[in-house]
């Protein structure tokens, strides 16, 4: 399939037909264009007689986009963020959280190394849907991490996708719909029978499959 590239950042035109470019003008198929939206996502259109419709409905698209500051800078944040590996874009969210102390900090980390790393360390930033959050619940329960810590480990994730979807990589907010870990703080602790000791289990790390 050939294809007429124009201007960077215009978009392409193109027939998905058998005749070669040089046939196009005289061939009964419609043209197709494809552009990158305001959001910066690829998209087509088709339904084009002639080339020069074809190219006056890029030319529009265009110009919109062009005269639309707000949603070229939206596009360009989708495009740097949303190819973006998770430990990559932590670590530039994390710089932004100067409120917090340094007991606060190891806190983070550790919730980070232990469970979020394992988790979604290498995923693309786009990637994220309700799906793949409630998958890293369920493997945490499956692992029979505490309650405090799936709460903890949820929190955290949910901050640093919240603000991946302020910047506009989630058409739809990936948290909607995600029954989070049911942890209450004020609710008793069962007793320990006499003479029994506490016993800690190990350290367990969560893992859920990942999407490049």
């Amino acid at each position: 399939m050939a294809t007429i590239n124009l201007v960077r950042g215009m978009g392409s035109l193109f027939k998905e037909c058998e005749h070669p470019e040089s046939r196009w003008p005289r061939c009964p198929h419609e043209y197709k264009i494809r552009y990158r939206n305001a959001a910066g996502r690829q998209a087509e259109e088709s339904g084009f007689s002639t080339q020069e419709k074809a190219k006056a409905r890029l030319a529009e698209v265009y110009q919109t986009r062009k005269n639309n500051p707000q949603n070229q800078h939206k596009a360009e944040r989708i495009q740097k963020y949303s190819p973006m590996q998770f430990e990559q874009y932590v670590t530039e969210w994390k710089a932004g959280q100067r409120d917090l102390s340094p007991s606060s900090l190891r806190h983070l980390d550790s919730l980070l190394v232990h469970h979020l790393y394992p988790a979604f360390q290498s995923r693309r930033m786009g990637t994220f849907d309700h799906k793949v959050v409630e998958s890293f619940i369920q493997t945490m329960e499956r692992n029979g991490v505490g309650l405090a810590t799936q709460s903890n480990a949820f929190d955290k994730l949910k901050a640093i996708l919240l603000d991946a979807h302020r910047l506009g990589l989630y058409d739809d907010n990936p948290l909607d719909g995600v029954k989070p870990p049911q942890y209450d703080p004020s609710a008793p602790s069962s007793p320990l029978p006499p003479n029994s000791m506490a016993y800690a289990p190990p350290a367990t790390t969560c893992s859920v499959s990942s999407s490049t």
